[in-house]
C-alpha cells in the first residue's frame, strides 16, 4: 500500500459541528486527517481575516480518529492560512471545507466561510473542495451520505488537474446515496434573497436591525447548481478567485470608455 493522502479539513460551523465531525470520521478511514476549524460558529464570514488581535491555536482531543485537531480563535480563512503557513510542517494533498449545514449555491459563495476556507487553500496552491448539505436549514441532518461521497470523490478531484486559482464547490441533496440521480458539473445560479431587515427596539430603547430576508423562489436555468440540486443531483461547480472580468477586457468599446486615453487629464477637462 502507498502512503495515505494527507487531508486538511476546516469549516465555518465550528470545530464541534456535526458536519465536520462526520466528515472527519469518514475521511479518517482512508486518509490522514488534520482538523483546523473555528472554535465557534463563523458562518457568512466570507474571506475575512483576523488582523487586529492575536490568533490562538489549541490542539484538542477530537471525537473522530484524526491525526490532530486544532481549535482556532479566528475565521475559516484564518484556520486554513495559519495551518498551511505556521503550524503544519508539510503541505497537505488537499483541503476539504465542510460539511456545511445548509446550501452554498449561487451568490451564497460570495458570503460563505465554507467556500472561503477552500479558496484559501487554493490561494496557497493546494487543491481544495468546499462541500455543503442542502437540507433546507432543518435543525437535524444526516451528514453520512455526503461524507461518504466526498471520501470517494477526493481522488477524482486530484486526478482532474484543476487549474490554478480554482476550487470545486460541491452541494449534495439531503437524500441517501441511492436516491442521488447523478453528479453534474454546473455553473452558479442566481439564488437571490429579499434582503428584508426587521427594525426592532431593545429593552433599553435602542433601535437595532435583524436581517430576515428569504430566498426568492425563481426559475433557474438547467445546468445551474440551484436547479441541479432541485433535480436531486450532486452539484459540482468550479470556482476561481481570479475575479477579472475578461468580457470587459475584450470589449473594445467598454474598455475604451473606461480607459479614456490613458490620461487623468482627459477626464479632468
Amino acid at each position: 500500500m502507498g502512503e495515505r493522502l494527507k487531508v486538511l479539513i476546516s469549516n465555518d460551523d465550528g470545530i464541534y459541528a456535526e458536519g465536520i465531525q462526520t466528515l472527519a470520521e469518514w475521511l479518517s478511514k482512508k486518509y490522514d486527517v488534520y482538523v483546523f476549524a473555528p472554535d465557534r460558529e463563523r458562518s457568512a464570514m466570507g474571506h475575512a481575516l483576523t488582523l487586529h488581535k492575536p490568533l490562538r491555536v489549541d490542539e484538542i482531543e477530537y471525537d473522530a480518529p484524526v491525526v490532530a485537531a486544532y481549535s482556532v480563535t479566528g475565521t475559516p480563512s484564518d484556520c486554513v492560512k495559519i495551518a498551511l503557513n505556521a503550524i503544519l510542517d508539510f503541505t497537505p494533498d488537499i483541503v476539504v471545507s465542510g460539511i456545511n449545514h445548509g446550501p452554498n449555491l449561487g451568490i451564497d459563495v460570495l458570503y460563505s466561510g465554507t467556500v472561503s476556507a477552500a479558496l484559501e487553500g487554493a490561494i496557497n496552491g493546494v487543491p481544495s473542495i468546499a462541500v455543503s448539505l442542502v437540507n433546507g436549514f432543518e435543525k437535524h441532518a444526516d451528514f453520512n451520505p455526503t461524507a461518504e461521497f466526498i471520501c470517494g470523490y477526493i481522488p477524482r478531484v486530484l486526478e482532474a488537474g484543476l487549474p490554478p486559482k480554482t476550487i470545486v464547490n460541491v452541494n449534495t441533496p439531503a437524500v441517501t446515496l441511492k436516491e442521488i440521480a447523478a453528479i453534474k458539473v454546473t455553473e452558479l445560479g442566481h439564488r437571490m434573497y429579499t434582503d428584508t431587515y426587521e427594525r426592532r427596539v431593545d429593552p433599553r430603547g435602542q433601535v437595532y436591525y435583524w436581517l430576515a430576508g428569504e430566498i426568492m423562489d425563481e426559475h433557474e436555468a438547467d445546468g445551474t447548481d440551484v436547479q441541479t440540486i432541485r433535480d436531486n443531483m450532486v452539484s459540482v461547480t468550479p470556482i476561481q478567485f481570479d475575479m477579472t472580468n475578461t468580457q470587459v477586457l475584450n470589449d473594445e468599446t467598454c474598455r475604451a470608455k473606461l480607459n479614456v486615453d490613458g490620461s487623468v487629464h482627459a477626464i479632468l477637462g
